[in-house]
Parts: C-alpha cells; structure tokens; sequence
C-alpha cells in the first residue's frame, strides 16, 4: 500500500492525560502534514482548529466505568464542541460475565445522546475478552446503531490490537460497520498486518514512523 493510502485510514491519535495544548497543537499540525483522515483527541482539549481533518474523541475512556448517561453526555458535549466522531469504551466487566443487556443500554445511550451524522466507534477491549465475548460485544455495537468496532484504548494491561482479533471481529461485521484496529502499532509491520487482517481504520500515535516504512506510491 502506498503512503497516501494508509495515511487516509489513520486516526492520529494523542490521549495521553499529560497532553498540553500545545501537545494538541503540534498533533493537528503533524496530522496535516502527513496527511491522515482524523486526529483524535480527548474531549477536555476540546475545541480545536483541525480545519481539513476529521475531529474525532473519546467517551468513558478509558475504563469505560461510567454510568451510561455520563458517556452520552461526555459524547454529545464533545460533538457540540465539534467532535464529528467519537470512539466510546463499553463497560468491559459487563462483558466479560455476558451482561449484553448492559452493553446494549451503554452504547444505545451514546448513540442516543449523538446526531446521525457523528460517528459512534465502539472500543471493545479485545485482549481481555473471549472470543465468544469479542463477538457478541460486536453484535451488540451493530445493533446499537454504531459505525465501528474499535479493538481497544491502548491502555488495558491485557494488550492492544491483535490481527487475530481484528480478523474475528471484522468477519462478525461483514463490512456492515468499520473495523478500527488502535493499540500498540508502532511499525509499518505491525499497521499492515491489521489492515490485512480487516482493519478499516488505524488509530495511531507514532503516525510519522509507521507511514515512514511505505512507498510513496505502488507500481
């Protein structure tokens, strides 16, 4: 894959919590020029002037141990502030002891609390469910209305994105909804192998060496 055409699928991402606004700055400025879709932001540095890219945020992030009506209020307070994707982190517990009534009501209220025309990406941390647990969590986010399914935040002790997990959860979505593979994918290596395994959308902070490592174009 040429340069330009992994760029156009990275989420440039900066969530860390001792994120300045001039770190927000400097990440908008390195988004231009390297040409991703959206830069991705927590909702706190809110607003932002990233005119030209997508302004995307989180909800709940990044345990996802809110109450469901303080996600959607985070959510529909960051679009307000010009947000126009958000990626929520569902309560992963629930999960895990297979409460999908309680997945379903999380995501339902997000998406709920959000216009049509923002884009709600739900991060299902991965690597600390089964497999039978990746996909209900799937199946919950599809039938809640949401664009994407995200692997993880990248900051879960049990890891970030997985090609196998990716893969799972791509052939689960059928290509109805977006698979978003973020956490840990540092390497041209590592990017490409996601997006082979079904990644629609990467969500990356070390955006400059991961595209560093394609061509500018393909012959």
């Amino acid at each position: 894959m040429s340069r330009a055409a992994v760029a156009a699928m990275v989420d440039h991402t900066l969530l860390k919590p001792e994120a300045t606004a001039a770190d927000v700055a400097a990440t908008v400025a390195e988004a231009r020029e390297l040409g991703v879709y959206a830069v991705c932001l927590s909702p706190s540095m809110l607003p932002v002037d990233a005119a030209g890219l997508v302004t995307a945020t989180v909800a709940g992030f990044p345990s996802g141990k809110h109450d469901a009506a303080v996600k959607a209020y985070e959510a529909r307070l960051a679009a307000e502030r010009g947000a126009t994707e958000v990626d929520m982190v569902i309560d992963v517990g629930a999960a895990v002891v297979g409460d999908w009534d309680a997945v379903r009501a999380d995501i339902d209220a997000v998406r709920a609390a959000l216009d049509d025309a923002v884009g709600l990406k739900v991060i299902i941390e991965s690597a600390a469910l089964s497999d039978d647990a990746v996909i209900a969590a799937c199946r919950a986010a599809e039938q809640a209305g949401a664009q994407f399914v995200k692997t993880s935040t990248g900051f879960h002790p049990a890891g970030g994105a997985s090609t196998h997990a990716v893969a799972l959860m791509s052939r689960t979505v059928g290509g109805r909804l977006g698979v978003k593979a973020s956490g840990g994918i540092r390497t041209t290596t590592a990017a490409l192998a996601m997006i082979g395994a079904g990644a629609t959308r990467l969500g990356l902070s070390g955006t400059r060496a991961v595209l560093q490592g394609l061509p500018d174009q393909v012959r």
